[in-house]
């Protein structure tokens, strides 16, 4: 299934930043040549248990299992060869402006993530690729593909802007095949059919490099470190809320516990101060100073209603106060929307104003009731599901920030007093 190398295999935490450069020359000495990439990869992939790092946490084997069956059929049927031939995209837009993961990675590792989109493109039988990404990584992806001869073609696109919701799979692929690079509506799954026509795998760059990794390694290896539901390592950004210019990035073993992280980061001038982190991005989920002990994985998160997401953890010091950051949160996301339904048109907007007069302490409704009202209008109704993050994230605030928000409604702030 995979081809090992005369090169050892990684030690410790560090697996996916172990190379000492991004040159070829250092990748190879690091990771060995490229692997081949035989039958029943898919499968080993499946057993490493690499899941989607870009937030849904979606397992890859399954969207490169999901092509290889819609490409099967498409030939089965007679459709024209370009239509049936998978398109596979590397997505390192990071429009999450809490996360700085997959800039790191390029900057750090770009050919583990060539190889990654090469040995994805093998695996589903594609002959071509693209990596999208914004202008601030374009020029280390381009050198890196300037050292390269690949079985596949790769194309950089460099992504004119990178919004909040440009990284989104279905606005991505739009992207790529020339269109506005907006989420849509979609009855058909993209690993059938993309804009393109052709089944389409959209996959984050840390996926992808994860992948490069255990082709060359198997499954095996990459448990050997991590937890049994979260194996191999991650990329985590840490951050204090109020500042993304403040990250920090790890990489960490599967399952390591929330407060660990934030400690060995240093990203915050003091974590014994820590009153509550969002998780998983701005579209995350906030959670108490309590899930400190609780581990970054879905199984230690879920009993807070939360998850690993994107791998953003942006910290709340007891000097901060959570409605005015919550609200400064809201009002980014609602302006960050594509624009193109009735939740980003009209609920997010309204939701930002409301919890903007929240903040300010404004008196005479039940600010919070419209609150709550708002979210569910908007939750699962979108073209996409940037507002149901949105809801998420807001709803998370109400709960884990009761009392700030009673004070707030009564013309106060408990932080401010």
């Amino acid at each position: 299934m995979t081809t090992t190398t005369a090169i050892a295999p990684p030690l410790g935490v560090r697996r996916l930043l172990a190379a000492p450069g991004p040159a070829l020359a250092d990748h190879v000495r690091t990771h060995g040549p490229m692997p081949s990439v035989r039958p029943g990869i898919i499968d080993e992939l499946g057993l490493a248990g690499i899941d989607g790092r870009g937030g849904a946490g979606f397992p890859l084997a399954r969207k490169l299992a999901a092509s290889v069956a819609a490409a099967r059929t498409a030939t089965a049927a007679s459709v024209h060869s370009r239509r049936r031939t998978p398109l596979v995209i590397g997505n390192a837009a990071e429009g999450e402006p809490a996360s700085r993961k997959d800039a790191v990675l390029l900057a750090t590792s770009p050919h583990l993530v060539l190889d990654g989109l090469v040995i994805a493109a093998l695996a589903v039988g594609a002959t071509d690729a693209v990596l999208a990404t914004g202008a601030a990584n374009a020029d280390v992806v381009q050198r890196a593909l300037a050292e390269r001869h690949d079985a596949v073609a790769i194309t950089l696109r460099v992504l004119p802007h990178t919004s909040f919701v440009s990284g989104e799979a279905a606005a991505l692929a739009s992207a790529v095949a020339g269109g506005p690079g907006k989420p849509t509506d979609r009855v058909v799954r993209l690993a059938e059919r993309g804009p393109s026509g052709r089944p389409t795998i959209v996959s984050n760059v840390e996926t992808l490099a994860q992948a490069a990794l255990v082709a060359r390694w198997g499954a095996a290896w990459n448990r050997s470190i991590g937890t049994a539901s979260a194996p191999g390592t991650r990329l985590v950004t840490v951050s204090d809320v109020r500042d993304p210019a403040t990250a920090v990035v790890l990489e960490v073993a599967g399952g390591t516990v929330l407060g660990e992280v934030i400690r060995a980061s240093r990203a915050v001038p003091d974590p014994a101060r820590t009153r509550a982190v969002l998780v998983g991005g701005w579209g995350g989920t906030w959670v108490p100073a309590a899930a400190l002990d609780a581990t970054l994985d879905a199984d230690g998160l879920g009993p807070w209603g939360a998850s690993p997401g994107a791998g953003v953890v942006a910290v709340l010091d007891d000097e901060t106060c959570p409605v005015s950051v919550t609200a400064r949160i809201a009002a980014a996301l609602a302006w960050a929307s594509a624009g193109r339904c009735g939740p980003c048109v009209n609920g997010l907007p309204r939701l930002a104003d409301v919890l903007g007069a929240l903040a300010a302490g404004a008196r005479g409704a039940d600010l919070a009731g419209e609150v709550r009202r708002l979210t569910r209008l908007v939750d699962g109704r979108g073209a996409c599901h940037h507002p149901d993050g949105v809801a998420r994230m807001v709803r998370s605030a109400l709960s884990v920030f009761h009392e700030d928000v009673q004070a707030h409604l009564g013309g106060t702030c408990a932080v401010r007093r």
